[in-house]
């Protein structure tokens, strides 16, 4: 058997959730040990560094916004993946992991609001204004709580994992307008200024620190993503046994 064959199969033993489990109970102590690694040293970093010339210590507060900003993108975007994994392959864990993503998602885009008003107020004079990029990232965080109220509104998960999946793909055209709408309009909010094809524009004294700290807030995401999987696993297997014991018990009756 080639190396490839032997990757895919792999890969496609993690889609049985014992399995999953197993490599959960393994992995997660690890993940959880290095983002908090990572926290010690991006805080460090963060609270070390001298404040901006402009902006002053409000600085601070960017490397808490903006990890969480692109947090909330990507747990979209791997929301997005797991429905095209239920839609297309049919992947047993592929629902489970967009239901895990979605309160994750949604904690990282209120805390970019909530930090992306409290860095306003002092720079923009004021706590909040609708331009482009703010707007669309306060729909995301609706849609965000719209699939969560979708998830526990319905009885049947095979059903509520497909209607989800369709949801979550249509409203994917969201994520493009949060990236590109600095550039498509004219809005408050800066351009990017990290993660450029001519480079980044940040100095480094804060890139080191910004970088450190999105991937402790990264680290930490897939650590709590993985964590919900498994616990999304345990509860459906406690549900279902439930409901065998039921169906048992009227047969009895």
């Amino acid at each position: 058997m080639s190396e490839t064959s032997l990757s895919i199969t792999k890969l496609s033993d993690l889609a049985n959730p014992t399995r999953f489990l197993a490599l959960a109970s393994i992995v997660i102590p690890w993940m959880a040990a290095f983002t908090a690694l990572c926290f010690i040293v991006g805080l460090y970093l963060s609270f070390t560094t001298e404040g901006d010339y402009q902006q002053g210590e409000t600085v601070r507060i960017m490397y808490i916004h903006v990890p969480a900003a692109w947090l909330s993108m990507m747990g979209y975007t791997i929301m997005s993946l797991s429905a095209i994994g239920t839609l297309v392959w049919r992947h047993p864990l592929a629902d489970v992991s967009a239901k895990a993503a979605a309160p994750l998602g949604a904690a990282f885009t209120l805390i970019a609001l909530v930090t992306g008003s409290m860095w306003g107020k002092p720079m923009w004079g004021t706590w909040w204004v609708w331009d482009a990029r703010l707007t669309s990232v306060f729909i995301l965080f609706l849609m965000y709580l719209g699939l969560i109220a979708l998830n526990r509104a319905m009885d049947d998960p095979s059903k509520a994992a497909r209607v989800s999946a369709v949801l979550i793909l249509v409203g994917f055209v969201n994520i493009p307008i949060i990236k590109f709408s600095v550039d498509w309009w004219n809005t408050l909010h800066q351009s990017a200024s990290v993660l450029r094809l001519d480079g980044s524009t940040i100095d480094p004294e804060f890139l080191r620190p910004l970088l450190v700290m999105a991937i402790a807030f990264t680290t930490l995401f897939l650590t709590l993503h993985v964590m919900a999987i498994r616990n999304e696993i345990w509860r459906r297997r406690i549900s279902a046994q439930r409901r065998l014991a039921a169906r048992l018990a009227n047969r009895e009756a």
